[in-house]
């Protein structure tokens, strides 16, 4: 166990050949998080919810489908590190934006409720996905992340469980772009038209806009459009969902993970059976508790084989730490300053190994299956928001 312990930690180390991709994914990163300020500045602050993580992706895609290419050779072992272990550490960091008393303060309704948004959601996105319009199981199951629990963040730490192709990581992350922008503008005019004020009380809205929209950042605008108050109850919910995505990453690890074959051990045939005689009764009695063993042994091989997502574990503890240890206001900042670079160091690497010809491939059904779900967002989570509010 220590020697593996040690083996993990020793693999979150760069190596002297990764330094020429890690600068570059690095400088992407830093470029992506200036023009997202500079893109609010020059709006007015009009283009708040775009993030510098959809930028990333974007620079980093036109880069891998011009420049990149040629240097590649070079730079891959970088840029793959990048989508890796950086992408983890990024994950583990992402605790320290979160503390248990937030979670506390919107009540038990606020979690029940995105408990329930998080799993109907997922669940409806693979039977969609899969089912009917037939999109390939690790979009399916990328996209029902991102719609499901935190947007862009939540799909590329599912991508280490899900194992999915670049392309593929990137079309789940375009839904989120597409239908999270849309969501963003559309909930605050719902309510200033008076649509949702019979259903929905200010308070109930940021609990509604946390449980169902997709990023982060989307909901800090979308929430702040009615007053600051609105904002930090949809922030506080949202972070919430966030929580639930190391429970989440286990549960699909285990659910990923292929049932091994009943192992089968050859028995030596008795005396009796050689010559003939009835063993019926006793060959039943062991055929019995050798499928019963075989069950139970399937059962282990395969809780086995789980790769647990130690990081989101680790994201856990971090925010377990930021609640009950005192920490200064400027730790704090600067380790949310890191997260944000190294989240943002992960999307530029994914970009840079897209290619568009993939995403073409794949059509536009990924795209409607988002469609689809954002409309649920809309409608069913609001239904399950309502009924909840109801209900406690």
């Amino acid at each position: 166990m220590t020697t593996a312990f040690a083996r993990t930690l020793n693999s979150y180390i760069p190596r002297p050949y990764q330094f020429a991709g890690l600068v570059l994914v690095l400088v992407g990163s830093l470029l992506s998080m200036w023009l997202n300020e500079q893109i609010t500045v020059w709006t007015n602050g009009r283009m708040l919810g775009l993030s510098a993580l959809t930028l990333a992706i974007i620079i980093g895609m036109v880069l891998g489908n011009t420049v990149y290419p040629k240097f590649a050779p070079k730079l891959a072992d970088g840029v793959t590190f990048s989508k890796g272990q950086i992408l983890r550490l990024a994950i583990m960091l992402y605790g320290f934006k979160l503390t248990l008393t937030q979670v506390a303060s919107v009540g038990t309704s606020a979690i029940v409720i995105d408990a329930i948004v998080l799993s109907s959601t997922f669940m409806l996105t693979y039977f969609l996905g899969t089912r009917w319009l037939k999109v390939d199981r690790e979009t399916a199951l990328l996209i029902g992340s991102g719609a499901s629990i935190c947007g862009a963040a939540a799909v590329i730490a599912a991508e280490p469980v899900v194992k999915a192709e670049a392309h593929k990581v990137t079309i789940a992350v375009a839904t989120v772009v597409v239908f999270g922008t849309l969501a963003m503008l559309l909930y605050p005019l719902l309510y200033h038209v008076g649509w949702l004020l019979p259903w929905l009380t200010p308070q109930q809205y940021g609990i509604y806009t946390g449980s169902s929209v997709h990023e982060v950042a989307q909901v800090v605008v979308a929430g702040n459009a009615i007053n600051a108050e609105v904002g930090n109850t949809a922030v506080v919910t949202k972070m919430i969902r966030v929580m639930m995505l190391a429970p989440f990453l286990l549960i699909l690890s285990f659910i990923l993970t292929e049932k091994s074959p009943a192992k089968v051990t050859p028995t030596v045939p008795s005396a009796t059976t050689l010559t003939g005689a009835n063993t019926a009764a006793p060959n039943n009695t062991k055929t019995a508790f050798t499928t019963s063993g075989s069950k139970k042994s399937a059962f282990m091989d395969r809780l086995s084989q789980v790769k647990v997502p130690w990081f989101a574990f680790v994201f856990i503890l971090i925010v377990v730490l930021h609640t009950f240890i005192s920490m200064s206001e400027s730790f704090v900042a600067t380790m949310v300053t890191l997260d944000n670079i190294l989240l943002t160091m992960a999307m530029f690497a994914l970009g840079l190994t897209t290619h568009l010809s993939a995403i073409k491939q794949a059509g536009v059904r990924p795209l409607l299956l988002g469609a689809i779900m954002f409309a649920w967002l809309i409608l069913g989570g609001g239904l399950i928001n309502v009924g909840i509010n109801q209900l406690l």
